[in-house]
């Protein structure tokens, strides 16, 4: 079914709007309770911090999701990934509370990945093809995993996942409407654009608030299987292109980390973000230079529609970024 007019700027405003009021509540409630990230050597801040926002942003997004689902047909598709999000949101909230074991999370997001992957019809092969249906799923579900734990890595500093799933979700329905894609995978985007938008009128530097894992570890869920979705539809580069500066960084640091012979589920400080702040960089200052990297990024996703020869250009914008985050600044 095809989506009204109407859907795509409900979609953004809405839960912008719920978002940045209902996290203020949350807000409130996790100082009342004392639910607070309290500085060590690993942290980014000086100060306890209320963490588990991401109940701020995250009933918006699934309102908004189930609603133009409902309204385009696609119900059938979603309601199996916005359970599997709610289930993997309790079990992330119990971690923001108490350290739950790791092998637990990863048993938990294996099976929110294997629900999301059976919601997807048998003929939306993600890789196009060039593998059969058992390894096709299999190999989307590995990288799934990875993406929903490197968005929990990755956010460290204030307003930078935030920002990253404004750029995600807003550079994915811009991709989608260039395309000539209707329906409600757009929407789904401007959904979380929208919330992640309400959320970092709390969440920029001077964070009031942050993510936590509930929000992280969903959100990165959410846009995981988007981007499935959407490469599935044929739009496999724009999909890769768009978080690619989440992915290398993460990539990359968690290799560095495996040669050292160190536990890479461990917190750390050793993330490219990271380690510009530490030389000095604000964590706004870094926040935009990865907004403008972004930008590029969305560019070439949208170039690739008219030629895949584009998407090379992708490589530079990352790799100016990581050395002038290695730099401290300088160019």
């Amino acid at each position: 079914m095809q989506a009204s007019l109407w859907l795509y700027p409900a979609a953004l405003l809405l839960p912008w709007l719920a978002a940045l009021g209902l996290t203020a509540l949350v807000l409130r409630e996790l100082r009342r309770r004392q639910v607070l990230d309290r500085p060590n050597a690993r942290s980014s801040h000086r100060a306890p911090i209320p963490r588990g926002g991401g109940w701020g942003l995250l009933p918006p997004v699934w309102a908004a999701w189930a609603l133009a689902a409902w309204h385009t047909g696609d119900l059938d598709r979603v309601w199996p990934v916005l359970v599997a999000a709610g289930l993997l949101a309790l079990i992330s909230w119990a971690d923001d509370l108490r350290a739950v074991d790791a092998l637990p999370r990863l048993l938990a997001q294996a099976l929110a990945v294997t629900a999301g992957l059976m919601a997807l019809p048998p003929e939306a092969l993600i890789f196009q093809g060039l593998l059969p249906l058992p390894a096709d799923r299999v190999l989307a579900g590995i990288g799934w995993v990875w993406f929903v734990n490197l968005y929990n890595f990755m956010d460290g500093i204030d307003g930078i996942t935030g920002t990253q799933t404004v750029c995600v979700g807003a550079g994915l329905a811009l991709v989608l409407v260039a395309a000539g894609i209707d329906g409600p995978l757009a929407a789904y985007g401007l959904a979380l654009a929208g919330a992640s938008l309400g959320f970092l009128a709390w969440n920029w530097r001077p964070a009031r608030v942050f993510l936590g894992d509930v929000g992280s570890v969903t959100l990165g869920y959410l846009a995981g299987w988007m981007l499935l979705a959407a490469a599935a539809d044929g739009l496999w580069l724009p999909a890769l292109i768009l978080p690619l500066y989440y992915m290398v960084d993460a990539t990359l640091t968690l290799l560095r980390r495996l040669l050292r012979g160190e536990r890479v589920w461990e917190a750390h400080r050793q993330h490219f973000y990271q380690r510009a702040v530490d030389r000095g960089l604000g964590h706004d200052r870094v926040v935009v230079a990865i907004l403008a990297c972004n930008a590029a990024l969305l560019a070439v996703a949208l170039a690739t529609l008219w030629t895949p020869w584009a998407a090379p250009a992708a490589i530079p914008p990352v790799l100016a970024l990581i050395g002038w985050m290695r730099g401290g600044g300088r160019v």
